[in-house]
C-alpha cells in the first residue's frame, strides 16, 4: 500500500493601481513567489508581461488572469490574494468570479512604514484590504485572512498563515471529493454510527457500499500459496509483532487484505469503514484490526463498526496535518482528574501512535469472552506514546437536515494505563465542558485523534468553506 500525497498548487494574484509605485508590487510578488518555491507550493500566476507586472488591475486583466485559472482549475487547491498595495478591488474579484474555481482564498495585504508615508512611497493596502474583503462578502466568495491585518511575506507570522491555509485547502479539495467506502452493514446494536448519505453527498463526498458476504466469500476462496496472499502476509508480519497470533488467522487476514486492497483500488476510495463488530469474527474467524491500523498508517484511514463519519473525521484531520488518524472512544475517566479522560479502541490506531517496537498483535479480550480467543486474533496493542494532539468529529444532524462538527487540541500525556487493546490517556482544558457539549449536542461516542495542532485547520475548513456547523473547543 503505498501513501497518497500530492504537492498543493495555489493561484497567486497580484494586485496593483497606476498611481502607487512599480518597485513594492515587484518585490513582494518576487518574495512571495520566492517563499512558495522554498516550501514546494507550485505556483499559478500571470507571467510578468502578461498583464502590468503580472498584476490585477482592470477588466482586461481580469479576463486575463481568471482565464489562466480555468487553464488549470483541475490542479488549483486554492487562491493566494497578495496586496503589495490598495489594488483595484473589483478587478481581483471578478478574475476569481470568472475563473469558477471554488477553492478557499486567503488575503494578504503588506504594511506601509510611518516614516515613508509620501505619496510615492506609501501603499496604503490596510485600507485596501477592506475594499477587497467586502467586494468577497457582497460576491458571496468565502475568504481567509491573515492573523495580523497587514503582514510581510517574510515575517514568520505570514509564513504560519500560509501553512495554516495550505492545510486548509488540502481539507476542503479532499472532502469535496472524498470517496468512503462502507464495508458491510452497521452493527445492529450500534445505532450511534447512523448518518445521512444524501447529507454527505451534497457536500461532495460519496460512499460507496459492500455487503461483507462479498468479500468474506472472494477471500475464503484464495489459495494459501497465492502470490498476493504471501505478499500481503509478509507486509503484515513486518508492520507489527505476530508472536502468538496462529498461523491461520495470519493467513486469513492477509487474505481479507488482498479482497480489501482490491476492492478499495477499483473503487478508488480514500477511506473505509468496516463491519467489525462482531460479524468478521463469527462466519470468518478475526479481527481486521490490524488491517485497518495498516491502511490508516499509510495515510487511507479505516475505522470500525461501519461509522462513516468517524472515518471522514479521520480524513479530514490526515488532510489537515498529512499523518495518519485514529478512531477513538471517549471510552472513560482517569481517576478524579476532571481534565483528564482515557482514549480506547479494541486495537485499529495507526502503528505511528505508538513507540517504535513496541506493537503487538493480540486478540479482543472483549470480544474473546463470547466468540473465543482463537476468532479474535488481530487487535493491536499498545499505548500510545505522550505529545499533543488534536481530536475531532463531523456528523450528520439528520433530525435538522445539517453536518456539523467539533474540534479541539489536548495533549496525550504519560499517565499509567494498565488495560489493553489500543490505549491513551488524554489532557484536555474543561474537558468536562466539552463532554456536556458532545451529549447534549447527540454526537457518536466515537471521535477522530491525530498527532499534530491543527484544530485551527479544520475549524476554517469546516465552517468557512464547507458551510458546516462548528464548534471550537478552546477550553
Amino acid at each position: 500500500m503505498e501513501s497518497k500525497q500530492r504537492k498543493t498548487t495555489l493561484a497567486m494574484i497580484v494586485g496593483t493601481r497606476d498611481f502607487f509605485p512599480a518597485e513594492p508590487v515587484l518585490r513582494e510578488r518576487r518574495k512571495v513567489l520566492a517563499m512558495l518555491a522554498g516550501i514546494g507550493v507550485e505556483v499559478v500566476i500571470l507571467p510578468e508581461d502578461a498583464t502590468h507586472m503580472g498584476a490585477v488591475e482592470t477588466w482586461e486583466d481580469a479576463k486575463k488572469c481568471a482565464a489562466l485559472l480555468r487553464q488549470h482549475r483541475d490542479c488549483i487547491d486554492g487562491i493566494l490574494v497578495v496586496l503589495p498595495v490598495f489594488a483595484p478591488e473589483r478587478a481581483i474579484v471578478d478574475a476569481i468570479k470568472l475563473s469558477e474555481l471554488q477553492a478557499p482564498v486567503l488575503v494578504q495585504a503588506c504594511p506601509d512604514n510611518p516614516d515613508a508615508l509620501s505619496v510615492a512611497q506609501r501603499g496604503d493596502a490596510f485600507c485596501g484590504k477592506f475594499s477587497l474583503t467586502n467586494n468577497l462578502y457582497q460576491y458571496g466568495i468565502p475568504f481567509s485572512l491573515t492573523e495580523w491585518h497587514t503582514v510581510r511575506p517574510e515575517d514568520p507570522r505570514f509564513q504560519q498563515d500560509l501553512m495554516k491555509f495550505l492545510g486548509v485547502c488540502r481539507v476542503v479539495r479532499g472532502l469535496k471529493r472524498a470517496r468512503l467506502g462502507a464495508i458491510g452493514a452497521r452493527p445492529a446494536i450500534f445505532n450511534t454510527v447512523r448518518y445521512s448519505e444524501k447529507l454527505l453527498q451534497a457536500a461532495g463526498i460519496t460512499v460507496t457500499t459492500v455487503d461483507l458476504s462479498e468479500i468474506l466469500g472472494a477471500a475464503g476462496v484464495l489459495r494459501d500459496a497465492d502470490p498476493k496472499v504471501k505478499a500481503r502476509l509478509e507486509g503484515i508480519q513486518g508492520y507489527i509483532q505476530t508472536d502468538g497470533a496462529p498461523a491461520e488467522a495470519l493467513i486469513k487476514m492477509a487474505k481479507l487484505g488482498v479482497v480489501l486492497d482490491d476492492w478499495i483500488a477499483e473503487n478508488e476510495l480514500d477511506a473505509t469503514a468496516v463491519q467489525c463488530w462482531t460479524s468478521i469474527q463469527k462466519h470468518y474467524g478475526i479481527n481486521a484490526c490490524t488491517l485497518m491500523s495498516m491502511y490508516s498508517e499509510s495515510l487511507m484511514p479505516s475505522g470500525c463498526e461501519v461509522d462513516i463519519t468517524g472515518v471522514l473525521s479521520m480524513y479530514a484531520l490526515q488532510l489537515a496535518s498529512g499523518s495518519p488518524s485514529a478512531l477513538v472512544d471517549w471510552n472513560n475517566n482517569y481517576a478524579d482528574e476532571p481534565d483528564k479522560c482515557v482514549l480506547f479502541h479494541c486495537g485499529n490506531w495507526a502503528r505511528s501512535f505508538f513507540e517504535a517496537g513496541s506493537v503487538k498483535m493480540s486478540y479482543g479480550e472483549i470480544l474473546a469472552t463470547v466468540l473465543g480467543q482463537e476468532n479474535t486474533y488481530g487487535v493491536v496493542s499498545a499505548t500510545a506514546v505522550a505529545g499533543p494532539m488534536t481530536y475531532a468529529r463531523i456528523t450528520t444532524d439528520d433530525r435538522r437536515g445539517v453536518i456539523k462538527a467539533y474540534v479541539g487540541e489536548g495533549q496525550i500525556t504519560a499517565d499509567p494505563l494498565d488495560t489493553f487493546g489500543s490505549r491513551a490517556v488524554v489532557e484536555i482544558r474543561d474537558l468536562q465542558r466539552l463532554l456536556r457539549y458532545i451529549a447534549k449536542q447527540g454526537y457518536e461516542h466515537h471521535a477522530a485523534m491525530n498527532r499534530s495542532r491543527s484544530a485551527e485547520i479544520l475549524a476554517e475548513a469546516f465552517e468557512t468553506y464547507m458551510g458546516w456547523e462548528i464548534y471550537h473547543h478552546n477550553g
